[in-house]
């Protein structure tokens, strides 16, 4: 297999439909191989092991469905019926399992069913631009632009730095982002807006919350509860441009260069002096140090944008 014909496989999956609805099921669940590829090198997999984190990304990220227990199972339609000139799907003892096998979790389970893409497909995508590659020819035609960041974390790809290393691939690297951070973060601060208090969920899963890094992490930030902060989204763009930061005594300062007419967006001014909420017991509160290149480096004060 070439890279173009890698390309021209995943451009030409087969779109599943239910009922009117779309079914971005493969799409997600090769996402979310890709993401496990760049990881750990590999992208074998029992269906056990996916069928918790591929669902919720197909509840999360796909149309809705009303039965509770397919709701659970429903990485096991993309598990089967994902194109075998890119996928192997094999039982306990070795023995393929073809396409038209049921689509149902229990009977994957119980025969041990479990899958990797083909050789010739992990050795294309061991090459950081390919795997990029890979990645946006799935997320454009199946995802609206707004979805793609929050896919690439949940999935844990990385598309800037894979292309980075493609393009330049004798400079230094970026450093990976470590897994496991954003859900420590969020988790420390109970799911909500350390901010405001926001704290939506869609189901089980918090919506519009993002764990923030205080000292950038392009800028040598830590991948730790110490330079860590759940936002809203909304909170952590302002965060990132300066236009809210932090006090020592961690209280919220809002730039003196931020205006707004409106009583939407005079709420910000309202947070002025407000103190950040505190982590859950035994969880570190923000590092000072990172509070102080916060301050010196992002936060916006009058006089210091010609810099």
């Amino acid at each position: 297999m070439t890279s173009d014909e890698l390309m021209s496989a995943l451009a030409g999956l087969r779109r599943a439909q239910i009922g009117s609805r779309r079914a971005p099921h493969k799409p997600l669940l090769l996402l979310w191989l890709l993401g496990r590829f760049g990881t750990s090198g590999s992208t074998t997999v029992t269906y056990d092991e996916a069928e918790e984190p591929v669902s919720r990304l197909i509840n999360d990220f796909g149309p809705t469905v009303m039965s509770r227990s397919r709701a659970r199972e429903r990485a096991a339609m993309p598990f089967v019926h994902l194109e075998r000139e890119l996928w192997g799907l094999h039982d306990h003892d070795g023995n393929p399992i073809g396409p038209d096998a049921p689509e149902r979790g229990g009977w994957l389970r119980m025969r041990g069913a479990h899958g990797q893409l083909l050789t010739p497909v992990e050795k294309l995508l061991a090459d950081s631009g390919t795997l990029a590659a890979a990645a946006r020819l799935l997320l454009e035609p199946h995802f609206t632009p707004a979805l793609e960041a929050a896919i690439c974390d949940a999935v844990g790809l990385d598309l800037a730095v894979l292309e980075d290393a493609a393009c330049q691939p004798t400079t230094k690297k970026r450093r990976k982002r470590r897994p496991g951070f954003a859900e420590e973060v969020l988790h420390a601060y109970a799911y909500a807006c350390a901010m405001c208090g926001y704290d939506g969920a869609l189901g089980r899963n918090p919506v519009g919350l993002e764990a923030a890094h205080v000292r950038w992490h392009s800028q040598d930030g830590p991948d730790e509860m110490h330079n860590g902060l759940a936002l809203c989204s909304l909170h952590h763009t302002l965060f990132d441009l300066g236009v809210i930061g932090l006090m020592p005594d961690l209280r919220i300062q809002v730039s003196q260069m931020y205006v707004a007419r409106s009583q939407a967006g005079q709420t910000i001014d309202a947070l002025h002096r407000q103190p950040l909420s505190t982590p859950q017991p035994g969880r570190p509160a923000v590092d000072p140090d990172f509070v102080v290149w916060h301050g010196s480096q992002v936060f916006k004060r009058p006089g210091a944008q010609a810099a």
